[in-house]
């Protein structure tokens, strides 16, 4: 078992009740250097207590997601590698459903050298990224928003998608179990899953090495409805094994 000094279990204790910290605001409200603060963070992260960010660390939890302000400067790096490498797969007028989550969001930056998209989505983020582009067709989903994301969510918006039939499903993730589940923190969110899997005639999912095993409560999809799945770095080979069995290829930028 971890052994917590404790100055960890203080950081801990106000990542759980805020949801996440930075290390500027720690260094200073305990009177020690940032580098010892990150030293700290870094423990934390290595036990899975909390998740690295740019400028802090957030907890990590399967009932309930990292703040959507600290999972847009986690990774950041890796997820536009991982964004880089789903555009080339993406030809000029073609269609295209964008799922909510930052490295979806990262995949709709790199899509703005592209011509003639067709762009349906649940994420307002995305039509923000791409309101630029005039020769974009961009249609948002309807159903309630989410405050703390801007993402469209409910029962509306799996039937409002299951209208459409796309070339490219981009679907976001927020934990891939070792038996091939996908899991959200919600059980809601299996009908706007599938509704996005199905709508796609090739579905991309989209995941950082840190979605690997990251526990959540509910099971919303399995990897064998995905054609490829997008990383950063090369998993371990049970997971080459486990996407192997269920034909899904794998794409490491």
């Amino acid at each position: 078992m971890p052994v917590y000094t404790p100055r960890q279990q203080f950081i801990t204790k106000l990542a759980k009740d805020n949801g996440y910290v930075m290390i500027d605001r720690l260094a200073e409200e305990l009177a020690i250097t940032t580098q010892t603060v990150r030293r700290d963070i870094n423990y934390l992260c290595e036990q899975g207590v909390l998740s690295r960010f740019h400028g802090g660390g957030a907890f990590r939890s399967s009932v309930e997601n990292i703040p959507y302000e600290a999972r847009r400067g986690t990774l950041s790096q890796e997820k536009e590698r991982i964004a880089i490498a789903v555009a080339k797969q993406i030809d000029d007028n073609s269609s295209i459903f964008i799922d909510i989550g930052t490295t979806a969001e990262a995949v709709a930056h790199q899509l703005n050298d592209k011509h003639g998209l067709r762009i349906v989505t649940n994420n307002i983020n995305v039509i923000t990224l791409l309101s630029g582009k005039l020769d974009f067709d961009l249609t948002i989903v309807g159903g309630t928003i989410r405050h703390r994301d801007l993402a469209v969510v409910g029962a509306a918006s799996g039937d409002f998608i299951s209208k459409f039939e796309v070339d490219y499903s981009i679907l976001g993730v927020v934990g891939i179990g070792p038996k091939g589940d996908i899991f959200d923190f919600s059980a809601d969110e299996e009908g706007l899953t599938q509704a996005i899997i199905g709508s796609g005639r090739k579905t991309f999912l989209v995941a950082d090495h840190s979605k690997f095993g990251r526990p959540a409560t509910a099971k919303v999809a399995h990897i064998k409805q995905l054609d490829t799945i997008f990383t950063d770095r090369r998993p371990d080979k049970q997971w080459i094994k486990l996407f192997e069995e269920h034909r899904v290829k794998l794409v490491v930028a």
